[in-house]
């Protein structure tokens, strides 16, 4: 309650009889906090801030001193004030607090204070105006101590609409979250921390971010600039800490052009597909903006669309004309070119198979389609990376993961050098562009292709695969259902447009084996391998789905182990605070499943890899979203469909075998 007499607002405080003779409390008056005391029948208030380090001084205690005096004394280092007039020992005004008039009224008691007068922008206000500018829609993190004048400023673009603020409960899944929602949608997202842990506790999903190429802002706050150095409460050398995760890591300073400094964050992360950091010293924060405007993206920017030279075009298409069984095999890096490599595929009637980063870049049911190469794989992929003469190799690593045959005649297209022949040489290293150069392969080769057509071959070969993969489905040692069976039922529910997030495991290589895409978009910890990206990630995803209109309105599924989801629990409160519309499909074997494997194929004892669970689908319930648990096969896909149509975050508990995947 507030009333304004002659430029005085008046501020309702507490009730009458609220606070007892000889007591302090902090109060808050227009977004101000005070310290409102109660003494001797009177009562007062002042400002709540200690002048030595800032110490609330209405979470001290009123005391009697050597003199018999009474005090009131900060509860941080015990600095002492008058507790009606706020003065100090001795009366030095220097150090005394400023006071403000109280009135005890019949209603309650009041503090006068003088209008406020307007918000005087900061740079960290241009700083954030900036970010919007460069598309960044989300930020999530958490708001705390060294970061509170950046936090108004991204409270500020909230307000106004430009961007919406995700509150987490651990900052891993913040940065996550921002790698998830930058793999799916190709723009940054910004993850916010404090100083010290709050800033370290970013570093797996950045490094997550930064190894598989997704644009992320981190922006971390840090103590004053004026104790730099000597070790201050949560100071580390941030600048050290993240100069190995981020292309571009600066310390916000007094003199820094912060528009500029933004805009310099931001291109590399976009340009470079990478993680760019900022650091925030505390007092920096608020400084007065002083006339400063944001910057903008344009004329900073151009097409990043490679041709490669003629040579390498000539030397790929006598490759290609040569060969008999060519083969395409797709990486993460075609993804957005996916159009221009079908189209070089059934011009050659060609097998196209997928490393698993790549998963459903290509749908499944196209006739061309050969599934997963490698580990998490399908026997297609192998049969045909086993028989051809000639690899057409597309935005891939080459990772071991993958197993890409090295003595074949090889076609390696890459937009960046560094990848063409990383780890071996190949017969024809090509720089360029994926589409653009697919866009030449296909118009080079017209119709003078030598090999001839492989679908029926393909054809056959999915035909016995899905066959056996309805054999495995149907087993059971009476231990719990099959992972064929999930990833089967699954495969029937599941929206075609949907955006699945999966985590690491077993869990993950048979969603790569058996799950069959349609035009879904799968997101993954690609070569960090980071157990617990799954849920976070999805966070991410579903939030690119309110912003980002191309993705508006698909179904955001998760998909992880009992060990992933434990990682990051707690998020799925965050998931039902903002009521995102998520369905997390947890297989729960009651283990680290994929660890337990690897130490029994090693010949070592199985040993610390079981886990004690909750049942999630019950904590699920009980942190306001829905939650199934499944024991029989014949209920997947009903209990599936039923999360899926819920209209907020649901989890599906499976109950599992470890020895069925």
């Amino acid at each position: 309650m507030t009333e304004i007499i002659d430029d005085i607002v008046w501020h309702k405080v507490a009730e009458s009889g609220e606070l007892p003779e000889g007591r302090v409390k902090t109060v808050t008056a227009a977004n101000r906090q005070l310290a409102l005391v109660h003494f001797e029948g009177r009562y007062a208030a002042m400002e709540n801030k200690c002048p030595h380090q800032g110490g609330p001084l209405g979470e001290g205690s009123i005391e009697k001193g050597v003199d018999d005096q009474c005090w009131l004394r900060c509860p941080w280092h015990g600095w002492d004030f008058d507790p009606l007039t706020g003065k100090p020992p001795g009366g030095h005004e220097d150090t005394g607090q400023e006071m403000f008039e109280t009135q005890v009224r019949d209603d309650g008691i009041y503090v006068g204070m003088e209008v406020e007068p307007a918000r005087e922008r900061t740079v960290t206000d241009v700083m954030a105006e900036t970010m919007v500018n460069w598309g960044v829609r989300r930020v999530f993190g958490m708001v705390g101590h060294s970061n509170l004048g950046l936090a108004d400023a991204i409270r500020l673009r909230e307000v106004e609409g430009d961007l919406t603020f995700i509150g987490i409960r651990h900052e891993g899944a913040a940065s996550f979250a921002c790698s998830g929602y930058a793999k799916l949608t190709g723009q940054p997202a910004a993850c916010l921390a404090i100083a010290g842990p709050g800033a370290t506790n970013l570093m797996t999903g950045l490094w997550d971010a930064k190894v598989d190429r997704a644009p992320v802002l981190a922006l971390t706050g840090q103590v004053n600039v004026q104790v730099f150095g000597p070790g201050a409460f949560q100071e580390i050398d941030l600048v050290s800490a993240f100069s190995a995760v981020s292309r571009f890591s600066q310390t916000v300073l007094a003199t820094s052009n912060h528009a500029e400094l933004m805009t310099l964050a931001l291109k590399n992360a976009v340009v470079e597909r990478d993680v760019a950091h900022l650091i925030f010293p505390d007092n920096v924060q608020t400084l007065p903006a002083k006339g400063a405007e944001a910057s903008k993206p344009d004329g900073r920017l151009s097409a990043n669309r490679v041709v490669p030279v003629r040579s390498e075009i000539s030397a790929a298409i006598n490759l290609i004309k040569s060969s008999s069984r060519p083969i395409i095999v797709v990486g993460y890096g075609a993804r957005d070119h996916m159009n221009q490599v079908v189209a070089l595929a059934e011009q050659l009637g060609a097998p196209v198979l997928t490393t698993f980063k790549a998963k459903g870049q290509i749908s499944d049911t196209h006739s061309n389609a050969a599934g997963v190469l490698g580990r998490s794989g399908t026997p297609i992929a192998s049969w045909f990376m086993n028989e051809c003469d000639a690899i057409i190799a597309l935005g891939t690593s080459f990772s071991n993961h993958t197993g890409i045959e090295p003595g074949k005649p090889i076609v390696q297209v890459d937009f960046d050098r560094m990848a063409l022949g990383k780890f071996h040489p190949v017969t024809v290293p090509v720089w360029g562009e994926i589409g653009a150069t697919c866009e030449l392969l296909c118009d080079e080769l017209g119709d003078d292709v030598a090999a001839g057509s492989q679908l029926e071959e393909l054809a056959v070969r999915w035909a016995a695969w899905r066959e056996e993969k309805a054999s495995r489905a149907a087993d059971s040692r009476g231990n719990g259902v099959s992972s064929a069976a999930v990833f089967a039922a699954l495969t029937g529910v599941c929206p075609p447009d949907a955006v699945i997030s999966v985590d690491v495991g077993n869990n993950t290589y048979s969603f790569g084996r058996y799950f069959e895409c349609h035009a879904q978009s799968v997101l993954m910890s690609g070569y960090l391998g980071s157990i617990g990206f799954g849920f976070p990630a999805a966070m991410g995803a579903w939030c690119a789905t309110q912003d980002i209109a191309e993705h508006a309105g698909r179904k955001v599924v998760s998909v992880s182990g009992d060990g992933g989801f434990g990682q990051y629990l707690a998020e799925f409160t965050t998931a039902v605070k903002y009521g995102m519309d998520i369905t997390h499909i947890l297989l729960n074997n009651a283990q680290l499943g994929k660890i337990s494997k690897e130490q029994a194929a090693g010949d070592w004892p199985v040993w610390q890899t079981s886990l004690h669970n909750p049942s999630f689908a019950d904590f699920a319930r009980l942190c306001g979203g829905h939650g199934i648990t499944v024991t029989d096969p014949a209920e997947l896909e009903t209990a599936i469909q039923e999360a899926l149509d819920h209209p907020g975050p649901a989890i599906v508990e499976i109950m599992t075998d470890a020895e069925l995947i």
